[in-house]
């Protein structure tokens, strides 16, 4: 839902009444101040206070103030830069800030810096809490300025029950390296050869966290790279013959008491020395341990540090078949533990069943079951160290070993009953969640009913993004446990949501998921279904034609077995754009000919459309762009016919889809104007459907139509627009494609 006008900073609200006075989309401001679209919407949405000066005169200037309103505008400008708070640019190193009560290790430290110098892998190894992780931090922030090329870190995961794959890990590295996904190829060893060719000659510093095995490590490392690959495992990593080893022991005694009083206070170690070294003792050294009794008595002040000491002694039965220094880590946790109140002690354990990383106040109240507010919960639990904030605002996560010990309460604590219950209700929440959701945006779904879950379409596509780990976890293990009906349920719901979000969530494994399990139960039709999502995932997401074929002539063979026509035509409808990706543009335009012949028997909407718009596009590439401009041009009028079958949001889409086609079609015929007032108006519609992508790419075309038709001050507007709405969402690829439009304009005059 928007947010109250009143709610808004003063300087939202001005911009907001300015522009609607002057009745200009965010684009078309955008178009006339030379600030993105992003920025204007986080102004008026209240996300940004205010801009800076000279953003603040351009803004002026385009909305046409009169002096008086120039004035005010601008003093209400001055007024919020001076209540905003200074912001830092955020940069890769952020993402893994520096420890502040690290002590020591200068010996770790020197030895790395040597290594560095040699180039190659280097692993920090050792038990858990013994802070692998903080010295390699420390260490990429030290090392920084001898890496020109840059810096990435990766967690892995490894001691997560579903690691990261190495494919992921490969696709995440490439795309922090401004590798767009479209040039990344499918299988692990050729992203493997991609990544290691990048960094041959690359001054790099890798930081891989967490590594789970040999196995996860063995495609994300070569040989002969000119900058250092550094990792951090509980393995030895023996099976790697590049891989220098760093084995990291506990703390030297004297530095632990030094990290112990930098976090508890110089006076606690002070007024007890001699229980302060036993303390820290009790802890094995271990960083982890040490930092959290530090922070108990930092918050306890009526604590003692000989309480706390008595405490850690009394070690149970169940922690003496781990290692001496697991023990400690653990003996320290459970200390935290027990002094929890009963509430927080009965959430912690059962936040265990959280699938995913991390989680908010809403989702920690199902798996706790809990009837009443988590938030005074969930603060005692971080305030004792067992939680920690995520990166993103409201949500909270465990640490690895935090979370394996939570296990280890809620198998002990917690009746099997009780257990397979709690989970139960946390899946199914998940996945009918997420399901009820995606069906919001169901083309025919008009209106959002009252009992929904979610305000708005919005409110529930912010949902499905902020919880995609939790609910995609969450169907992969309703498919262990044999859920097979709400693991095809959940994939079926997701079609027209993931149609314009083909690269926001993990679509292959989703749809992949839910046709083992319609396999796996034997439903034929629903089998069918998921072929055609299936097929789709492989070849617009995925980037795999040959996949994608295959899987569409799959589905093509079990719709003739079942005699489902629509299937069939959802199947022969695809199979022309991976033909046209292939260069087959002859047998293309033959399968997308066929295919509209037979949609004109289903609805106009949810078949004979898009099949429509598939033969568009086989005729405009096929060199045939005044047929193709026919067919989009018919697909518009007829709109018109069927005003109100859909919903609004899913009528700004399929018209923005056939604007698009058009403009396209103009731009193959030369008539640039056109084609450029074509594109403005399926970019205005993207706006109002709050899709930046999609805003930025007819931002791009209509600029190279301007561009083409000599008026090149808007072309450049148009196309730094463009370029702008690509660099804040991170497509590297379309950023390219920018530039090189760009490149062809004449200086500004």
């Amino acid at each position: 839902m928007s947010e109250p006008q009143d709610a808004l900073p003063a300087f939202g609200r001005a911009l907001l009444r300015h522009r609607q006075v002057a009745k200009l989309s965010q684009a078309d401001l955008a178009r006339a101040s030379g600030l993105s679209v992003r920025t204007l919407r986080d102004l008026e949405h209240g996300r940004a206070q205010a801009p800076k000066q000279q953003s603040a005169y351009l803004l002026a200037d385009a909305l046409g103030l009169t002096a008086d309103e120039r004035r005010s505008f601008l003093a209400v400008a001055r007024e919020g830069r001076r209540r905003s708070p200074q912001t830092v640019a955020p940069s890769l190193l952020h993402v893994l800030p520096l420890v502040p009560d690290l002590v020591g290790r200068e010996e770790e430290f020197a030895w790395l810096r040597g290594e560095a110098m040699a180039g190659g892998v280097v692993a920090i190894v050792g038990p858990p809490g013994v802070g692998k992780t903080t010295l390699a931090v420390s260490a990429l922030h030290r090392l920084a300025p001898h890496f020109p090329d840059g810096c990435v870190a990766l967690d892995l995961r490894g001691v997560d029950e579903q690691p990261v794959t190495a494919l992921a890990a490969l696709e995440r590295l490439l795309t922090a390296l401004n590798v767009p996904r479209s040039q990344m190829p499918s299988g692990v060893e050729e992203l493997s050869s991609l990544l290691r060719e990048l960094l041959r000659n690359r001054q790099t510093l890798v930081l891989l966290d967490n590594v789970a095995d040999e196995a996860q490590l063995r495609p994300l490392v070569g040989t002969g790279s000119s900058g250092l690959t550094m990792v951090t495992s509980r393995r030895a990593l023996t099976e790697l013959a590049q891989v220098r080893s760093l084995p990291l022991e506990p703390l030297p005694a004297v530095d632990a008491l030094a990290m112990f009083a930098g976090i508890a206070g110089e006076q606690v170690v002070h007024s007890e020395p001699e229980a302060s070294v036993q303390l820290v003792a009790l802890c094995g050294n271990l960083p982890l341990a040490v930092r959290i009794v530090g922070n108990r008595l930092a918050t306890r002040r009526h604590w003692t540090v000989a309480y706390l000491v008595a405490q850690l002694r009394d070690d149970r039965s169940r922690l003496t078949t781990l290692s001496a220094g697991d023990r400690q880590v653990r003996a320290a946790f459970d200390v935290s533990y027990r002094r929890l109140s009963p509430d927080a002690r009965r959430l912690f354990r059962r936040l265990a069943l959280v699938p995913g990383p991390s989680f908010d106040e809403g989702l920690a109240k199902v798996a706790g079951g809990m009837p009443g507010e988590a938030a005074p919960v969930l603060d005692e639990l971080a305030e004792a160290s067992l939680l920690q904030h995520a990166a993103a605002a409201e949500r909270l996560q465990f640490h690895d070993l935090i979370r394996v010990f939570a296990g280890e309460q809620l198998a002990t604590e917690e009746d099997p009953a009780t257990r397979d219950r709690l989970r139960d209700g946390l899946l199914g929440h998940l996945i009918e969640r997420a399901t009820s959701a995606a069906r919001l945006f169901f083309p025919s779904v008009q209106d959002v009913p009252q009992d929904s879950a979610f305000p708005s379409r919005e409110a529930a596509a912010d949902w499905l993004s902020r919880e995609n780990a939790n609910w995609v976890a969450a169907q992969r293990v309703a498919a262990r446990l044999g859920w097979h009906r709400q693991v095809i349920e959940l994939a079926k719901a997701m079609p027209y949501y993931g149609d314009s979000r083909a690269h926001v969530h993990p679509w292959h494994e989703i749809l992949g998921t839910a046709l083992d399990a319609a396999r796996a139960v034997g439903d034929r039709q629903d089998e069918l279904t998921l072929l055609n999502l299936f097929g789709w995932a492989q070849y617009i997401c995925l980037n795999d034609n040959e996949a994608g074929l295959a899987t569409y002539l799959e589905a093509l063979a079990l719709a003739e077995q079942l005699g489902d026509r629509r299937e069939r035509l959802n199947a022969q409808r695809r199979i022309p754009s991976i033909l046209l990706r292939l260069g087959q543009f002859d047998e293309a335009l033959a399968h997308a000919e066929a295919a509209a012949e037979v949609s004109m028997e289903f609805g106009f909407y949810d078949v004979q459309g898009p099949t429509r718009v598939g033969l568009g596009v086989a005729l405009r590439q096929a060199g045939k762009p005044e047929e193709a401009l026919a067919v989009f041009r018919a697909l518009l009028a007829e709109m018109d016919d069927h005003r109100g079958e859909i919903n609004p949001e899913a009528e700004r889409w399929v018209r923005m889809i056939k604007l698009r086609g058009a403009g396209r079609c103009l731009s193959a015929l030369g008539r640039w104007q056109e084609a450029a007032n074509t594109h403005h108006e399926a970019c205005s519609l993207a706006e109002a459907n709050r899709n930046d992508y999609q805003m930025a790419e007819e931002m791009l075309h209509e600029g190279v139509a301007w561009r083409e038709a000599g008026e090149h001050e808007r072309a450049r507007r148009c196309l730094e627009l463009a370029f702008n709405t690509f660099d804040e969402t991170l497509h590297g690829a379309d950023r390219e494609r920018v530039e090189a439009e760009l490149a062809q304009l004449p200086p500004p005059a």
